[in-house]
């Protein structure tokens, strides 16, 4: 069970926790009551579910996502990830959360699974991988966020006021997602796994990050100047000037070292970058700037 458990990686999950806040920060929700049941089952439901899946069919020896040694995985981690999957959806059906929001639990499931199955194993295909995690992870959960939150119409998210902020949490995904892979080429190399990180190699992590991470802050920036305010702008800069600042430390030192790509490093770059965007949406959510 305790193995089942460290599967999941919940901790991991809520490295995601920015796009929910980012979301809420932006919306005018109509329950509170929807809005807990919304963040209960995408980060306690349908990322831990994800990461179990993936988990069983990596069988991971070396480090990932916040598992420096993972336990041996077994069938019953297999059948977690498809109950919480399942429990995810009853409960939305249930809750009357609405058939979209209900939609978007089968399909980030159904695709979570491609990812990671051997039958299909989308993980394999570099470039494919990382444009999908970016767009699910990214776009797709903010728009369905803000669309359970809100109960808006569908066709009323294809507005820049809403596309905008989506594809901000997207390009975020797209910088942080091959920083995770940049530690694990060995073992993605035994498993036959063609990472976007290994195929760019090294430095072109860091770089396409760096690119990423650039188109990120000119869209906050376009996006406040319009819908929000300096201020919010100036609390940004503030919360994500310590990421920045590690990011750049860290790719001096892999310059200097590649053997700095290590599982730490990666680590700790998640946990400032989380921790730099929670701090930011909170803060809006909070305190509308």
């Amino acid at each position: 069970m305790r193995n089942v458990l460290l599967h999941l990686r919940i901790p991991f999950s809520l490295f995601l926790l920015p796009v929910f806040l980012f979301a809420l920060s932006q919306t005018s929700f109509a329950s509170a009551s929807q809005a807990w049941w919304a963040f209960v089952l995408i980060h306690l439901f349908l990322y831990p579910a994800s990461n179990a899946y993936n988990s069983y069919y990596d069988k991971d020896e070396g480090s990932i996502g916040l598992l420096e040694t993972p336990p041996p995985v077994s069938v019953g981690l297999l059948v977690t990830a498809w109950a919480l999957d399942l429990a995810a959806i009853v409960l939305a059906i249930l809750l009357d959360l609405g058939t979209p929001f209900v939609l978007y639990l089968v399909l980030y499931g159904l695709i979570s699974k491609a990812y990671s199955h051997p039958a299909i194993r989308l993980k394999k295909y570099p470039l494919l991988s990382w444009l999908i995690v970016g767009l699910f992870q990214g776009a797709l959960t903010y728009l369905a966020t803000v669309q359970v939150l809100s109960h808006m119409e569908v066709p009323s998210l294809f507005s820049v006021r809403h596309l905008l902020p989506a594809l901000i949490c997207t390009s975020n995904l797209w910088a942080v997602y091959p920083l995770t892979q940049v530690y694990q080429h060995d073992e993605d190399a035994r498993r036959g796994d063609l990472t976007y990180s290994r195929l760019v190699g090294i430095e072109g992590t860091f770089l396409s990050a760096a690119v990423f991470f650039t188109l990120s802050f000119v869209g906050f920036l376009y996006y406040f100047l319009h819908f929000g305010s300096v201020n919010s702008l100036i609390v940004l800069t503030v919360c994500m000037g310590p990421v920045l600042g590690y990011f750049g430390y860290w790719w001096w030192r892999v310059r200097q070292n590649p053997t700095e790509a290590n599982f730490r490093h990666t680590m700790r770059m998640n946990v400032l970058a989380s921790l730099g965007l929670n701090l930011f949406f909170g803060i809006l959510c909070l305190y509308p700037l």
